[in-house]
């Protein structure tokens, strides 16, 4: 037992006083006279034997009262450690899209938070915070409503994460007991639960509510498959993990439907669905499904609009029909033109110049290509056999330190593909081998700080450059290479013909960096704002001669198809969905020494051991019953 106020114990001394008292008491006895002396003195005997009594039962019972009443102020209680120990408590509620599945009695992320609310002590203070907020030192009572009115997003934190983000509301007393709580699904993704510090001073307790399997179907992506001159047809990829083989998708144009079909799905779980659509439409897509797990990834958003036409320009008197081939009129505008008949002014409007394998660069076509990538613009620089050096550095000089040197007349393969580079990102499934390498019989050696994406076998470059500026170190004419006949020329041409204007993809995902490019001119103070039906925002852009450079880093945060706006007028629409990645349902395993299977079970084992049992009040009802003992004492004991 242990005493709150254990100085109060002194008091005991106290009980000296009644025995004092007891022991000094004279009690003086009056002389009757009476006739009979025999019986006087029999009536005498039994008198002071009953007066003995009575006096050591008051003592008793004034005794009981005073040490009652010492060891009700001193406040008498049993407890283990913890319970006397000082605490922390700091608790992380994840509330991403996975938390949001359907169960039995409603959604899992609304069930936790209830249950919180409803087992948390009123009395305890406590730290939350969750993927979007914080809630410091605050009791239940604060933040109750805050609770009730969140909402699932897109965010999720690694576990590691979650733990150095926690250890930060812990406060630097060493003696107090720190406790973190992870209530979570705990998906694979977020990172393994043994990789925690084993030698943190910090209790971590994570908590798995509901142990339901949740079954979800989820569109994952949408794309284009095919698209000619009448029709393009788009098709929406499906997974599931329940046992359902046929679900039924719907597309939407706007709030229009427009087709409705069922998505079979095969062995792996796995189904495409195709719609066809007319290819002169303006489709405000809207694939949907309808699905009782996980509702963020029942509908997937895309927009195909109008198609501004990529400006190419190719400069040189080498044929260039292999470059008209791969630059159609589908998504390019392609002009030719000789360096005797070049219009200089016309270099401006151009998003991509091609110079063909020019021997010699004129300053005024260096000047005008510098230019041009200053304002946004690319170039493709292609040398020829024989080529002057001297001019070719006037321009390359200024693009990454790019130098050419010595011309090496020796036949060799273009042996190695940068597959990181962005030219060829997303090009190749798998890393390529057995591959028929072009080769080039002469080439110029270079110097350069700029990114390769195609390199001879010995490791010297053969293309190298990124955004605004592209040199080849060989000619491509086919006396000196096979490269036209690689499939290489293809997406390393037609990427840098399409990274030259950047324009709305058919949709984009949330958190991701996007970056388009519109072909307008903006006046002063004119700005591009981004709005649906629900949000309005003006997002990064910067703002160049010919077109104006729009950047979606931190917004928008739901998805949906926005209007790009400018002078109150929509000119094209850009999609955004969230990533998929939560919707795969794979969990990892809890630690073994972790008992707690749902939150109100939690913290009745929290109550359980930091329970106090205090004996005060049983003390106090003694006293009143020693006093309640001496009062019938008095009046009935004679």
């Amino acid at each position: 037992m242990q005493f709150k106020y254990p100085e109060l114990l002194w008091g005991l001394l106290l009980l000296l006083i009644p025995i004092l008292i007891h022991l000094f008491q004279l009690r003086r006895f009056k002389k009757t006279p009476f006739t009979n002396v025999k019986f006087l003195k029999q009536v005498v005997s039994e008198s002071r034997k009953s007066s003995t009594l009575k006096k050591w039962l008051l003592l008793f019972t004034r005794m009981g009262l005073l040490a009652a009443l010492v060891f009700a102020f001193a406040q008498p209680f049993m407890a283990n450690d913890n319970a006397l120990q000082e605490k922390e408590n700091v608790f992380y509620i994840d509330d991403s899209f996975s938390m949001n599945g359907q169960i039995d009695n409603g959604s899992l992320f609304k069930n936790t938070i209830q249950d919180f609310i409803t087992n948390i002590p009123s009395d305890q203070r406590f730290t939350l915070f969750t993927n979007k907020q914080v809630y410091k030192d605050v009791d239940i009572k604060d933040i109750q409503n805050d609770l009730l009115n969140l909402s699932v997003g897109s965010e999720q934190l690694g576990i590691s994460e979650i733990i150095l983000k926690g250890k930060t509301y812990f406060s630097d007393n060493t003696t107090s007991q720190k406790n973190l709580v992870l209530i979570s699904d705990f998906q694979q993704r977020m990172g393994n639960l043994t990789d925690v510090d084993s030698t943190s001073t910090i209790n971590i307790q994570y908590i798995k509510p509901g142990n339901t399997i949740i079954s979800n179907t989820a569109i994952d992506t949408v794309f284009i498959a095919e698209r000619s001159n009448d029709n393009i047809e788009v098709v929406a990829q499906l997974t599931t993990n329940s046992e359902e083989k046929t679900i039924p998708v719907s597309l939407f144009n706007d709030t229009k439907l427009i087709a409705k079909t069922g998505a079979n799905f095969d062995q792996n779980k796995k189904a495409d669905v195709r719609f066809t659509i007319n290819a002169k439409d303006i489709v405000l897509g809207k694939v949907t499904i309808m699905d009782t797990g996980l509702d963020y990834d029942n509908q997937f958003f895309f927009n195909i609009d109008e198609k501004s036409k990529i400006k190419v320009l190719v400069i040189g008197n080498t044929s260039a029909d292999y470059l008209k081939r791969i630059y159609t009129d589908e998504d390019f505008s392609f002009t030719t033109s000789t360096l005797a008949q070049l219009n200089y002014s016309t270099i401006e409007n151009q998003d991509l110049v091609v110079l063909n394998e020019i021997s010699k660069l004129p300053s005024s076509l260096i000047t005008a290509l510098k230019s041009l990538s200053t304002n946004g613009g690319s170039f493709i620089f292609i040398p020829a056999t024989k080529g002057d050096i001297n001019s070719y550095n006037q321009l390359s000089s200024a693009y990454d330190a790019t130098r050419f040197s010595t011309k090496i007349e020796q036949e060799i393969p273009i042996a190695i593909i940068k597959t990181a580079h962005p030219l060829f990102e997303n090009v190749f499934d798998k890393k390529v081998t057995d591959f028929q390498f072009p080769s080039v019989q002469e080439r110029y050696r270079i110097s350069t700080k700029a990114p390769v994406a195609l390199s001879y076998q010995n490791n010297e470059p053969f293309l190298v450059g990124s955004k605004n500026a592209y040199f080849f170190t060989a000619a491509l004419s086919s006396d000196n290479s096979n490269f036209k006949n690689s499939p290489l020329i293809v997406p390393a041409f037609y990427n840098m013909g399409m990274n030259s204007l950047k324009l709305p993809p058919l949709y984009s995902s949330i958190g991701s960096k996007t970056e388009i490019e519109l072909p307008l001119t903006l006046q002063q103070d004119d700005i591009i704002k981004i709005a649906n039906d629900n949000n309005e925002f003006i997002p990064q852009q910067r703002v160049l001669p010919k077109k104006v450079q729009v950047n979606f880093i931190e917004n928008p945060k739901e998805a949906g198809i926005y209007k790009i706006i400018h002078n109150d007028k929509t000119i094209r629409h850009i999609s955004f969905n969230n990533d998929r990645k939560e919707s795969e349902l794979l969990y990892t395993a809890l630690p073994e020494n972790n008992s707690n299977t749902s939150v109100s079970n939690f913290f009745l084992e929290s109550q359980k051991d930091n329970a106090i049992n205090e004996f005060w009040k049983w003390f106090a009802i003694l006293a009143l019953a020693f006093v309640l003992i001496e009062t019938a004492l008095q009046r009935f004991l004679k």
